[in-house]
């Protein structure tokens, strides 16, 4: 079974040199990177092959992931802290039957706490 995000066999033209796609934009034409962008980055900084790059970054983000599901923290130093929290229940509305509240019962969730030197990169950027 192939999971979500898999680079096997899920994307073929993944396999070849490709530059880096900087088309990329979010919101209020923000850029992001995306997997395959990181993936193309660290190839042409390292040498090795795409493929063999896809299959580390994703074992990774699998890892990582496997972690957090079992109920564990992830910490990555000088970059930042993974952390399940646990979001209170709260009474939510919907906006169409306002009158009606629904309970939203709490649920774990996942929240990132930059680093030291990651929120100092961040702070040093230019605010347009």
């Amino acid at each position: 079974m192939i999971c979500p995000g898999s680079f096997s066999l899920a994307y073929p033209h993944f396999l070849h040199n490709q530059k880096p796609n900087t088309a990329h934009s979010g919101k209020k034409g923000k850029s992001k990177m995306t997997k395959r962008d990181l993936v193309v980055k660290i190839s042409a900084d390292t040498g090795l092959i795409q493929t063999e790059v896809a299959n580390i970054v994703q074992k990774t983000l699998d890892y990582i992931a496997d972690e957090l599901a079992a109920g564990r923290d992830i910490e990555l130093r000088n970059f930042g802290v993974f952390e399940i929290r646990v979001r209170k229940g709260r009474k939510g509305r919907n906006p169409k039957v306002p009158q009606i509240t629904v309970p939203i019962p709490e649920r774990k969730v996942v929240k990132f706490r930059a680093g030291k030197e990651l929120k100092d990169r961040v702070a040093s950027l230019k605010i347009d």
